[in-house]
């Protein structure tokens, strides 16, 4: 395992060098958050399948294609689906908005009464999505040098940390982009075939395995909708999401860029159900599927191709770690620390970037300690998305679609859906459906009947919306690090 240590070791180096060269870099909240909003079309695509690409994508992408064959594609498919609806029909309109956050969006749209409150739904999403990806560094450094659940959380999430408070987006963007080439290196182009092969190629995987196991549709018509729902749906509103998008230097960049983004989603998606299909056919009777991943690449790959693979793992979980971080870290200075201590920052009196450094630093810390109280990923995750998609999708979709929804309205929304989802998943369990089928609809009816039963939205609002919208409106002047710094 020497030569697997030596590349593992010189990629998480390579990881902190580029937290401190982004740390030069972000002179201003606007290159601190959002990398200035300058990135191209490449470097934007690549950045955007990297953080929609995690360790839940990765390695529970593979554990499902053990339990239930080609048709465990369907998880990460629902998210590839999500960034191409997000990015064809949305992300065009949202960059040319020039906005840090989701609540920062809704206060422009329903006249700035909406953004603590969803502020708050919003940062617990982002905390347990960074928190599932942080739990996931168990998992690999396990694999790698045998230590012990709780030290590699700290050690992988130190890292993250790390790098994240040097040089926030700019840090992120950079290791981003080294995350996806390894990805695609480690996961598609020798994992896969390597896989393949080990498992005596597509005909004796089928004359191994049941025949549902090649069905696309094996995993249930309702396990598909509810991924439909959560993954889908999630893609369209999350803070971690929509973050990358204000990174885009153009609106065109958005669209296409996230386009190609979710196409190699897809490809992606397929690829991990084939990895956990050859993993059934090579080790049948593994105690648990999410061990398959790890399982094959241990035992099936040589000695440097391991290494890489597993450094593939560890980006696919640190990328999105990263952005879920920085999300998390922005909307709790931003949304809601600033605005209830009622903070006013004329420019140049106030050191944004510092402030939000401090943030990244005190939400990671609160991630590692979440990771370690907790055990369960996909409990972890499936309470971040009902709370996002039963809270937010509503009032934010609605306030992009529907001239006539209001800031009572969405007020509603979010508080009604909120609760629901948090009351039915006491009631049912976490990883039931009915919270995020109740929830949604509970919110969706609050946001109709307010909205309906209010004034309409002031018209003067909805002017200064529309062109923020056109991208007409100038950008708000980013505050930049005074010169004594």
């Amino acid at each position: 395992m020497a030569v697997d240590y030596i590349v593992i070791v010189v990629y998480l180096a390579g990881m902190l060098a580029m937290g401190w060269w982004g740390m030069r870099r972000a002179k201003s909240k606007s290159e601190f958050l959002v990398a200035g909003r300058r990135l191209g079309p490449s470097m934007y695509s690549g950045t955007m399948a990297a953080i929609v690409l995690g360790g839940a994508s990765t390695i529970g992408g593979v554990g499902l294609g053990y339990q239930y064959g080609l048709s465990g594609a369907w998880m990460v498919f629902t998210i590839g689906l999500g960034l191409l609806a997000l990015s064809i029909f949305f992300s065009a309109r949202i960059a040319r908005l020039k906005v840090y956050t989701v609540s920062e969006m809704l206060d422009l749209r329903y006249g700035g009464r909406a953004g603590v409150i969803s502020g708050v739904v919003m940062w617990a999403y982002t905390l347990m999505l960074a928190v599932t990806s942080t739990i996931a560094y168990a998992t690999i450094f396990d694999v790698l040098f045998d230590i012990n659940r709780t030290l590699a959380i700290i050690l992988g999430g130190s890292i993250v940390v790390a790098y994240s408070t040097l040089g926030g987006m700019w840090s992120i963007t950079l290791t981003d982009m080294v995350q996806f080439v390894v990805k695609t290196i480690g996961v598609l182009l020798l994992l896969l075939p390597i896989a393949v092969v080990k498992a005596g190629g597509f005909s004796e995987m089928k004359a191994q395995l049941p025949t549902e196991y090649f069905d696309p549709l094996g995993i249930g018509g309702e396990t598909i909708f509810t991924y439909v729902l959560i993954y889908t749906f999630g893609m369209l509103i999350g803070q971690d999401i929509w973050q990358r998008v204000f990174t885009a230097r153009s609106d065109t960049t958005a669209k296409w860029g996230g386009t190609v983004a979710g196409t190699y989603c897809l490809v992606y998606a397929l690829a991990g159900a084939v990895i956990g299909t050859a993993a059934k056919v090579l080790y049948p009777n593994l105690a648990s599927a999410d061990d398959a991943f790890a399982t094959i690449v241990k035992d099936e790959l040589p000695v440097g191709v391991r290494g890489l693979v597993l450094a593939a793992a560890l980006a696919a979980v640190m990328s999105t770690s990263s952005g879920a971080l920085i999300a998390c870290a922005t909307v709790a200075n931003n949304d809601i620390w600033s605005r209830l201590r009622g903070i006013v920052r004329p420019d140049g009196e106030h050191d944004e970037v510092k402030g939000n450094r401090t943030f990244i630093l005190l939400m990671g810390l609160a991630v590692i300690g979440t990771a370690i109280a907790l055990n369960d990923v996909v409990e972890a995750l499936t309470v971040a998305y009902n709370l996002l998609v039963g809270g937010l999708l509503v009032p934010i979709l609605g306030g992009l679609l529907w001239r006539r929804g209001t800031a009572q309205g969405a007020l509603a929304s979010v508080a009604v859906g909120g609760l629901a989802v948090i009351v039915l998943m006491a009631t049912y369990g976490i990883l039931a459906n009915e919270p995020v089928y109740y929830g949604l609809l509970s919110s969706l009816a609050a946001y109709l009947i307010v909205s309906l039963a209010t004034p309409a939205t002031d018209e003067a609002v909805l002017a200064a919306w529309r062109e923020r919208l056109a991208g007409r409106a100038p950008e708000p002047v980013a505050e930049a690090v005074p010169a004594h710094q």
